[in-house]
C-alpha cells in the first residue's frame, strides 16, 4: 500500500478504478493535509474480472473500512450522444447497436452538462453484483470522463483550436471541442507508437486543423514519449505533453508512481 500524509480513513470517499488488466483503490482527502492512500491490484488473468474483484475485497485491508460514497471508474467502451438527442429508454438500444459485442452488461449513462452530451457506457453484470454486495452509495463513471472535463476547461485558453490525445489501457482516446460541445471524440486501439501517430494525424487532417497554428496536447501513459513527440513535430508545429505536476500544483496525488492521469484527475477534481 502507498500512503501519503495522514492515513486515517473514516467515513471518507473511496475511488475504485477497474480495467481488464488491473484495479486500484484510492482515498484522497485534501481537507486533511492532502492525506492519500492508494493501492493498485494486478488482476489474475486466469479468472474473471468479477472473481478478481471478490479476491481484492478479501485481500485489500482498506476495503474493510466504512465509506460514505464509492466512485467506480470503468474502462468501458463509451458512446457519446448529444444531450438533445438522448432519450433514456433508447440508451441500451443505441449502446448495443454501437458495440454489438457487449454481453452480460448493464448499460449506464452519465450527463456531461458542460459539454452538452451524455456518456453511455456499461459494466459487467457480475462485477456490478460484487460491488453492490460490498459497497454502498455507488457512483459510476468512465475512466476518461474526468479527463474530458478537465481538458475541456483547458481548451478555452488561447485562441487556437486544440486536439487532445489520452493514452490509457493500451488505447488512445482522441477528442476535440467546439466551445461547449465535442467536435470529435473516438477511441482507438493503439498498442504500437506508429499506430498512435497514424490515428492522430488522420484525425488532424479529418478536422482540417492548421499544422502551423493549432495545438496537439497528449497525456497519460504515452509510449516512447520522446520519440513520439519528435515524430509528431515533423508534421505539427505545436505538439505538447500534459504535465500533471504542473496541472495540479504538485499535488501529492501526482507523486504516486504509475497512477493513471485519469485517476489523478478524478481524485483532485472530483468528477
Amino acid at each position: 500500500m502507498q500512503e501519503v500524509g495522514n492515513n486515517q480513513i473514516i467515513k471518507q470517499k473511496l475511488t475504485i478504478r477497474i480495467s481488464a488488466d488491473g484495479m486500484s483503490f484510492s482515498v484522497f482527502n485534501p481537507s486533511q493535509n492532502d492525506s492519500l492512500v492508494h493501492e493498485p491490484y494486478v488482476n489474475n488473468s486466469s479468472i474473471s474480472l468479477a472473481a478478481n474483484l471478490r479476491e481484492a475485497v478479501k485481500e485489500v485491508s482498506m476495503l474493510r473500512n466504512d465509506y460514505y460514497r464509492t466512485t467506480v471508474a470503468l474502462d468501458s467502451p463509451t458512446l457519446i450522444v448529444p444531450d438533445e438527442r438522448f432519450t433514456e429508454n433508447e440508451a441500451e438500444i443505441l449502446y448495443m447497436h454501437a458495440f454489438p459485442g457487449s454481453k452480460n452488461v448493464n448499460v449506464i449513462y452519465n450527463a456531461l452538462p458542460d459539454i452538452n452530451a451524455v456518456a453511455v457506457f456499461s459494466i459487467n453484470k457480475d462485477v456490478k453484483l460484487v460491488l453492490d454486495d460490498n459497497f454502498s452509495n455507488l457512483r459510476y463513471t468512465t475512466v476518461v470522463t474526468p479527463v474530458w472535463h478537465h481538458l475541456h476547461e483547458r481548451s478555452f485558453t488561447g485562441v487556437h483550436q486544440k486536439l487532445y490525445g489520452y493514452f490509457h489501457d493500451k488505447k488512445l482516446d482522441i477528442f476535440c471541442f467546439n466551445q461547449n460541445r465535442f467536435k470529435f471524440c473516438n477511441s482507438f486501439e493503439a498498442q504500437h507508437t506508429k499506430d498512435a501517430i497514424y490515428f492522430i494525424l488522420f484525425v488532424w487532417k479529418q478536422l482540417t486543423l492548421d499544422t502551423e497554428k493549432d495545438e496537439l496536447h497528449i497525456a497519460g501513459d504515452i509510449p516512447e514519449r520522446d520519440w513520439l513527440l519528435q515524430q509528431l513535430r515533423e508534421y505539427l508545429r505545436n505538439a505538447f505533453t500534459v504535465n500533471p505536476k504542473a496541472d495540479y500544483n504538485r499535488s501529492p496525488v501526482t507523486n504516486i508512481a504509475d497512477m493513471p492521469y485519469d485517476l489523478q484527475t478524478l481524485l483532485i477534481c472530483g468528477r
